[in-house]
């Protein structure tokens, strides 16, 4: 395997093999350690991500209808959303302090505004050959927004909901990475601290798996379910 051989060649303790990193895994799977910083940092992303999901939705579907807002609101969003998820963190802590409402702001302030710039995309991008259409057809106000207008702007709205679970994890470990917090970012930061880099490299392949586990799991089946529906795909 090269990530072995190129692990032995470079005899350095910053390097560790593959079996290095698995052993660390178990070490830290049999004490428990990993499955409970697992569970913690699973439960403050979805705690997290639902919130900036429902907020960032909604203020998208705002941004979108309302013009006046797009034109004041729209434009602080966008500058928001500049800001690394990490500069959030000295904010929090200085409003909430140590607990978990502090990691759960970072959260949200990170995922949240990606949702709503994308959502507020989505919708003033459908086609206003569409719109046309289904006005001529008597759909209007809440009809037209229900059955036209969401249904056409949803895989403009799933791909930012992929996009914000994405920010919410990064900013999750920023977050935890910060101060003690029992979740992987803790993990993490023990590594660091103890000089165990198969501990912190054992902990980035957890984060990089489940990634691939939600993005399959989730998002995929959700993007396929649209464009078979849609007829894009068969």
């Amino acid at each position: 395997m090269a990530w072995a051989a190129a692990s032995k060649f470079a005899n350095n303790f910053l390097f560790p093999g593959p079996l290095d990193v698995m052993k660390a895994l178990a070490r830290s799977a049999q004490n428990g350690v990993l499955f409970r910083a697992l569970g913690k940092t699973t439960m403050r992303l979805l705690l997290g991500y639902s919130a900036s999901l429902v907020g960032g939705v909604a203020l998208g579907l705002s941004l979108a209808r309302v013009r006046a807002l797009r034109d004041t609101l729209g434009v602080l969003v966008l500058g928001l959303q500049a800001i690394p998820s990490v500069c959030w963190m000295p904010v929090a802590l200085l409003a909430f302090g140590l607990n978990e409402r502090a990691i759960f702001s970072v959260v949200v302030l990170g995922s949240m505004l990606s949702v709503s710039i994308a959502t507020e995309s989505a919708v003033r991008n459908v086609q206003p050959l569409i719109l046309r259409a289904a006005a001529t057809m008597g759909a209007t106000g809440w009809t037209l927004w229900r059955r036209v207008m969401l249904p056409a702007a949803l895989p403009g709205i799933v791909s930012g909901a992929r996009l914000g679970w994405t920010f919410a994890w990064r900013s999750l470990m920023a977050a935890e990475l910060l101060f003690v917090s029992g979740g992987l970012g803790q993990v993490l930061e023990q590594g660091r601290e103890l000089y165990d880099m198969a501990q912190v490299l054992g902990v980035v392949l957890v984060i990089v798996a489940f990634g691939l586990l939600s993005e399959g799991l989730l998002f995929a089946r959700i993007e396929r379910t649209m464009r078979l529906r849609w007829g894009i795909e068969r």
